[in-house]
């Protein structure tokens, strides 16, 4: 009988959503329960997460957590509250990393609630250009960085350190532009947030 191969386990890479924003812009209301094909915008996030190939998905939730919790279906999700979340991104990022030590991944793919009009193809895009704990890679849209972005594990020390107000993970990004992998996206996604009230013509 010829011996027999085992083939390497896949890497684990988590989703990491970041759904704490107050909406300040769109009159305060929580991003994370914009209506959506029906339902809270949310969950659109997760499910691009999931049908990309991550997992397990963490989800940050911040402003109005509570009633995020109520009515969207984050069922199978790791929810975690940042009480900081109106300092910025930063701090829903840091928490987000720290929910995710222990798991054993490998890397955390991080995106952002409301950019719906990125799905699971440009994810999963960004998801295979992982190849190490070290990896660093971003979509890109026309050659300019976005999201979603894919942090290998040993870097989360390190973002977690630098991440503050909104500048997210923008430090550690510039800091080690010459290690960061770009991913053309656009052929396959729109890179746009939903921030003022004109963009919520984006979400009919």
């Amino acid at each position: 009988m010829p011996p027999t191969t085992h083939s390497a386990p896949s890497p684990v890479i988590a989703g990491l959503l970041l759904a704490a924003g107050g909406g300040r812009r769109l009159g305060g209301r929580p991003k994370a329960l914009l209506p959506y094909r029906g339902r809270p915008l949310v969950e659109n996030a997760v499910r691009v997460l999931r049908e990309a190939g991550c997992g397990p998905v963490h989800v940050v939730l911040g402003a109005a957590a509570a009633e995020v919790r109520e009515r969207a279906d984050l069922s199978g999700c790791v929810v975690v509250d940042n009480p900081d979340w109106a300092q910025g991104m930063g701090s829903s990022l840091r928490v987000g990393l720290a929910s995710l030590a222990g798991t054993g991944a490998g890397a955390a793919l991080v995106s952002l609630v409301d950019q719906p009009g990125i799905g699971p193809a440009a994810v999963a895009r960004v998801r295979e250009a992982y190849r190490s704990p070290a990896s660093l890679v971003a979509a890109a849209y026309g050659g300019e960085r976005g999201h979603p972005v894919l942090f290998g594990a040993d870097r989360w020390a390190d973002i977690a350190a630098t991440a503050t107000g909104d500048k997210g993970a923008r430090v550690h990004l510039t800091d080690h532009a010459a290690e960061l992998t770009l991913v053309e996206c656009g052929d396959i996604a729109e890179a746009f947030d939903i921030d003022t009230p004109p963009d919520l013509a984006r979400l009919a």
